[in-house]
């Protein structure tokens, strides 16, 4: 079968869909839980070091007895549980509230057996179970952490129950020289650096979450007020409609009128006119066209140099710009859809420079890394910081009139939708320069492999 092109829009498949609020909204979250198991592991190895650490200073170094056999044991069960812990979730991305539970039960358990095996709640290392009750506070819902403190308030209370006592020296009057106070003063140490370096980690990894969430919460807001945008748009375009092709039918016949065809000024303002009625009725067919109801048009295959220089042409009518430049730095002409979507970003973008400079403007494209690079430069004003700001955002505008920003809104939107980036700047020597980025595979035309048959 002989290859057959595709509109590079058919079939939902687009380069870079926008995700639905909630599965993305659920990425984000099952994104944070992974990094938070992650720096329950990176904690464990620190527990592991610090335990091995600790037997062979009291055991070779201040000669305490300890059930060394039993105690090795249980550091490599933990070793065993950490690496078990790697391979899972370099598999499984999603980390449930269940599971951060049950890790912080293992921690809690390890160092509740190693506590028994060398002197239960007289071990000055007894006070490292609110490490575990402080994490479970910041990570795990309300009930998860009320169980963890429960869990390490019965661990506490067995091992003063069952546990043999440390053997140290009742010197606690020595102060700081006593072995018992420089055990607590040790666990507190520890204790501190562990909760402010992890608990920091563990902050960072939410404030990151929330402004994500947030960010995702401000596009799905804005992407519902561009479809409310867009049923307007279509309801005042089926309006228009007839008054528009009344207008056509009137003009038509002024011009063939004895009272207008002797009078070469009025002809001309007559023909102006239509101009300016064939843009309108262009731009009513564009917004029903993109909202789905075609008049008799549709995107139609072509090349990417055609495309550009039919869109500057279409561009350049009507518009009161004394001198616009157009810079084509396309080496390699590509198949491209005339989308009407595309075109009329371009048309947005020019527009709203156009309206800071009328007496100068300049569009540059290229071709940079598999993406279409759109570069429009003005000589205006330039663009306010608090607009820089918040570039891209509706109604976000100097411009004091209402609907002010919607023009640079969908431009930025129709980009993102379609996978690419818009990026605004103020120039040294004055103005502004927009710059959008567009994957080739948003709008190059996608071939088929042949299959013969």
């Amino acid at each position: 079968m002989a290859q057959a092109n595709k509109h590079p829009f058919d079939h939902g498949k687009r380069p870079a869909p926008v995700l639905e609020p909630l599965a993305a909204a659920d990425s984000i979250t099952h994104a944070a839980g992974h990094k938070n198991m992650q720096q329950l592991i990176q904690l464990r190895w620190i527990a592991v070091i610090g335990q091995m650490a600790t037997i062979a200073v009291a055991s070779m170094l201040l000669d305490v007895q300890l059930p060394m056999p039993a105690m090795l044991n249980v550091l490599a069960c933990l070793i065993a549980f950490n690496i078990a812990s790697i391979l899972r979730w370099q598999e499984n991305q999603v980390v449930s509230n269940s599971e951060l539970l049950l890790a912080l039960t293992v921690d809690v358990a390890s160092l509740t057996a190693q506590l028994y095996l060398s002197g239960g709640a007289t071990n000055p290392f007894v006070f490292l179970y609110l490490l575990h009750v402080i994490l479970g506070a910041v990570l795990l819902e309300a009930w998860s952490t009320w169980t963890i403190a429960g869990v390490t308030g019965l661990c506490i209370a067995g091992l003063a129950l069952f546990s043999e006592p440390l053997r140290l020296p009742l010197d606690q009057e020595r102060g700081i020289m006593s072995l018992y106070v420089q055990g607590m003063l040790l666990c507190f140490i520890i204790d501190a650096a562990l909760l402010v370096v992890f608990v920091n980690r563990i902050m960072r990894n939410m404030r990151t979450t929330a402004s994500k969430l947030a960010d995702l919460r401000q596009r799905a807001a804005e992407e519902e007020h561009i479809v409310r945008m867009g049923l307007l748009a279509s309801g005042a375009a089926h309006e228009l409609g007839t008054p528009l092709a009344t207008l056509a039918v009137i003009l038509g016949d002024w011009k063939h009128m004895p009272e207008f065809k002797g009078n070469p000024e009025l002809l001309e303002e007559i023909a102006e006119m239509q101009t300016q009625l064939q843009r309108c009725k262009t731009i009513v067919s564009g917004i029903l066209l993109s909202a789905g109801e075609a008049r008799g048009e549709s995107s139609e295959a072509t090349t990417l140099d055609v495309f550009l220089d039919a869109l500057v042409a279409e561009w350049r009518v009507g518009r009161p710009v004394q001198l616009f430049e157009f810079d084509n730095r396309v080496e390699a002409d590509l198949p491209v859809v005339a989308d009407s979507t595309v075109k009329q970003m371009i048309s947005n973008l020019l527009d709203n420079a156009l309206e800071a400079s009328p007496r100068w403007l300049r569009l540059e494209a290229a071709i940079e890394a598999n993406a279409l690079v759109l570069t429009v430069t003005d000589a205006g004003a330039g663009f306010a910081e608090a607009i820089l700001a918040q570039f891209g955002k509706p109604y976000n505008s100097s411009k004091g009139r209402p609907g002010g920003g919607l023009g640079l809104f969908l431009v930025v939107n129709v980009a993102r939708t379609l996978g690419g980036t818009v990026a605004a700047s103020n120039r040294a020597q004055g103005g502004a320069v927009v710059q959008v980025h567009l994957p080739l595979s948003a709008i190059a035309i996608q071939s088929e492999p042949a299959h013969d048959y």
